[in-house]
Formats: structure tokens, sequence, C-alpha cells
């Protein structure tokens, strides 16, 4: 199998999977418990919170554990959003977000929210004077990706958060699910951020939202104790243990995995070159982990069974994304055919070099059947 879609799920790394099935099996007990049990899957929640704390450099009390990025995500908006709109209504966000950005938005104008949508110039990196134009007084949240999950688009958070720091009644929140394990990350300009396990090779069901102690929110999930006051639940033990050590082991070799990854991309992208219709959305503000190019003449989902056959597996937009337009894509290129054609392509420390030859080689392939 040549597995070139690790930006919509990673596979589970085997040492995350007997972490999860050691805890499930030993710590039985509910961590709001009070007995024995109780107490000793509370210790390792605890013990598995202050690992991750120290990885991202924040206080234990910052992190709210969730579902995943799409409930932090909702949490991270809806939360400040109703929690402080007796400071204002006006919220700012990009073109280039994920779904789980866009749903709650749309939810909140619902509510009589102003939702607007800051400039990004011709490399989709956030207009900086036209964020200046934007916010105001009434302004209390900007949502920013830290990476675009289509194209791989990296903003530059310090700069944005330099910005809104001139608004003290705003707070900064960054979906940063596409950027842990890939970049470097720092969470001291930013008030909120979303993460999510099955990015970063861990078991999908768990992520957690960053939240900066001195910031409250409107609870999305509300009743019964947990970790956390912001979202009731029983503790999941054993995926908060298994997250940690995934945190652990992909920011163990983070440096020596993004110059590989980018040797990759460059293979990939010198292979793509020869064909005339065939156009390299990604450039370089974007992450080596993603590629998205768009092939003129071919559907998006024509290429992606053509290349199925041959037990190859990419992406024709985000996974969790709808409709026919990558709106992503639409945003860089201003470009309705390229939007409608694009796939991406992603790779991972795991991929070898290898799986990039036999992708080029079926590639051409297909190809060249499906122009005639």
């Amino acid at each position: 199998m040549t597995y070139l879609d690790y930006s919509a799920t990673t596979p589970v790394n085997s040492e995350v999977i007997d972490t999860f099935v050691e805890v499930t099996k030993k710590y039985v007990g509910n961590p709001n418990s009070l007995h024995k049990l109780g107490i000793e899957a509370n210790n390792l929640i605890k013990a598995a919170t202050k690992q991750i704390a120290e990885l991202l450099n924040i206080k234990e009390k910052e992190i709210i554990y969730t579902s995943g990025s799409s409930e932090s995500n909702n949490t991270a908006i809806k939360g400040i959003a109703l929690k402080y709109q007796n400071r204002g209504k006006h919220i700012i966000t990009t073109e280039f977000e994920h779904s789980s950005i866009y749903g709650p938005l749309n939810y909140l104008q619902k509510l009589g929210f102003k939702v607007d949508f800051v400039k990004c110039d011709n490399r989709g990196i956030i207009d900086i004077s036209d964020l200046k134009k934007l916010l105001t007084n009434e302004t209390i949240l900007v949502s920013v990706g830290a990476v675009n999950s289509e194209i791989g688009i990296v903003q530059p958070l310090d700069e944005i958060s330099n910005i809104i720091k001139e608004y003290p009644k705003c707070f900064f929140h960054v979906d940063m699910t596409q950027a842990l394990g890939k970049i470097k990350i720092d969470l001291k300009n930013v008030d909120l951020a979303s993460f999510s396990a099955h990015k970063i090779y861990g078991i999908k069901g768990i992520g957690m939202l960053y939240k900066k102690e001195n910031i409250s929110l409107e609870p999305l999930i509300h009743g019964g104790k947990s970790t956390t006051i912001f979202r009731s639940g029983t503790p999941m033990t054993a995926l908060i243990a298994s997250f940690a050590k995934a945190m652990r082991l992909i920011l163990k070799d983070l440096d020596i995995n993004y110059e590989y990854i980018t040797n990759l991309n460059n293979k990939l992208k010198e292979g793509l070159k020869k064909y005339a219709d065939v156009y390299i959305n990604s450039n370089e503000y974007c992450i080596p982990n993603i590629l998205n190019i768009s092939i003129i003449g071919i559907k998006p989902e024509t290429i992606l069974h053509a290349l199925e056959k041959y037990d190859i597996y990419i992406s024709t937009q985000t996974a969790c994304s709808t409709g026919n337009i990558s709106k992503s894509v639409y945003a860089l290129t201003k470009d309705e055919v390229k939007a409608t054609s694009s796939i991406r392509i992603s790779l991972s420390h795991l991929t070898k070099e290898e799986d990039i030859l036999y992708f080029l080689e079926k590639f051409d392939m297909c190809y060249k059947e499906l122009k005639l």
C-alpha cells in the first residue's frame, strides 16, 4: 500500500496502541470516583497532562481534553462568543479554514454575530493591513489556522498576534491541527489552540483545546465532573495517556523529519512538472507535508479512484470538506477550474522514496489513460 493521505489521518503508532491497551486493562476505575481505582486513574491522567504541558510549554490547568479538533474549534469559537458577547459580536477569520471553523461561525451568525473574512495575498498569507482595518473595539475573536489543511500554507502567527494585542477585548484562536508534529509551535502569543491526536499517529477520539488560564468559556458540553469545568464527561483515561505518548514521540525528531519530508516533496514536485495540465498550488510558504495540485481536464475523484486500483491513496480535498470545489484553492488561485480539479498528496516521515517513485510511475499511467 502507498498511503499518501496523512493529512486526513495517520496510522496509529504501535507504541501508542500499546499504551492505550495497557492503560485500558490496568486502570479500570472512573477517574471521578473516590475509591482507590478512581484515584489511580485520576493520577495517571494528571501525569499525562503534566507531560503534555511540558511538551507544549504551557500550564496543566490550561488543557481541556476534547474528542478532537472539531470539538476543540467549536468549544473555542462558541465558548468565547457566548461568554464575551457583552463586549461585542464581531469575529474575524480567513477563507482558508477547516469546516469545523465555518460551522460554528455560521451558527453564531444566526444569533446576530458578524463575521468578516480578512484578505490574503497571492501567497495565501494574511494581509496584515486588511486585518488592521477589520479590527474594531467590537471584535472579540480572531480565528486562524496555523497551517491550511488543503494546501499547507503557514500563517505568520506572531505578526498576527502583535496586531490583535492592540485590542485587549479580542482573543486569538489558532487551529493547530495540521501544525503539531510538523513544524515548531509556540503558544505564548496565542489565547486558544486546537489539537487532535489522530493527526500525530494517535488514536481517533481524543484531542485538546489549549486555553490561557485567565480566559473563561461558555462550555459546549454541560453536566458532570471532569478534568475541567469547561468540558463535562467522564475523563478518557486510556485516550489521554495515549495522546501524551503520541505527542512525545512525534516531537522527538521534528527537525529530522521536516528535512526528510522536504526532500520527498521536492522529488514529487520535480516529477509532476513535466505535465502541461498539472499545476502545483502549494508554494514556498507551505509545509512540505502537503502538496496540492490541480489536474486540468480530469476530475479529482476520477484520478483518485484510478490510483486506488494500484493501492495508492490520496485525497481530493480535506476529509471533512463538502461540495465539489476546494474553497482554499479558489481563495489562493481565484481560478474555479483549478479549484474544482485539485487533489492533495500528503506525506509523512513514514513515506519512503520508493513510494514517491511508485506514485509517479502510476500517476503517469493514469494521466495518459484519462487524457485520451
